[in-house]
């Protein structure tokens, strides 16, 4: 038996029920298969870091780890780990159970085997995954998990904020930095191009 609290009141009863977090923060217990869970499901209530917040997160990293990183020039993993390790200065590691080497660098198995605890963990696996990377962000001793563009899982997130973790989500790693640093042609593209524009250090 469960209250449904900010919506119409009315008291469902059902053995297979769903937590569903509201805008205000607040829970209610409906049925799976209900058109208004299914409704507040599709609705997204969470919401991550602003762009200050972005750039802080990193201006103050020196470490990335790219968990699902593919040797595959074909996929955007592959792609925006060939921005990081030509655009940036951070420590890069690819993590991938199937690979041995990427981008003339050692790929690594899980989080657990890098060398350091990485400041940010990009993540390119299905939402489905989520949780479970969540957990071996949190067992690797990482503080932010930064899921990449596309990529939603709303209680995957509050599950990671709930562990301390600073998370960004449906948001590419590699159009934030160019754009804090100057680099983002309108195709999201880095061009490389010399100009007298200011640009964020």
């Amino acid at each position: 038996m469960s209250t449904v609290t900010d919506t119409d009141a009315q008291t469902v009863t059902d053995d297979q029920t769903e937590t569903i977090r509201l805008v205000n923060g607040l829970s209610c217990d409906l049925p799976a298969s209900s058109p208004l869970a299914k409704l507040l499901r599709s609705q997204r209530t969470w919401v991550g870091p602003d762009a200050k917040e972005r750039l802080r997160i990193l201006r103050a990293a020196k470490s990335v780890a790219i968990v699902g990183a593919s040797p595959n020039a074909a996929r955007s993993s592959y792609f925006v780990g060939t921005y990081l390790q030509q655009s940036s200065d951070y420590r890069l590691y690819f993590v991938n159970p199937n690979a041995d080497e990427i981008l003339g660098e050692k790929a690594y198995p899980d989080l657990a085997s890098l060398p350091e605890v990485p400041d940010i963990v990009v993540v390119f696996r299905r939402g489905s995954d989520i949780p479970s990377v969540v957990d071996q962000v949190v067992a690797a001793g990482a503080k932010t998990i930064w899921v990449q563009l596309g990529i939603w899982n709303e209680e995957a997130a509050y599950d990671a904020e709930a562990e301390g973790l600073t998370v960004v989500m449906d948001r590419c790693i590699k159009v934030e930095h160019a754009r804090f640093h100057g680099g983002l042609h309108l195709l999201g593209f880095d061009t490389g191009q010399i100009t007298s524009r200011r640009t964020l250090r």
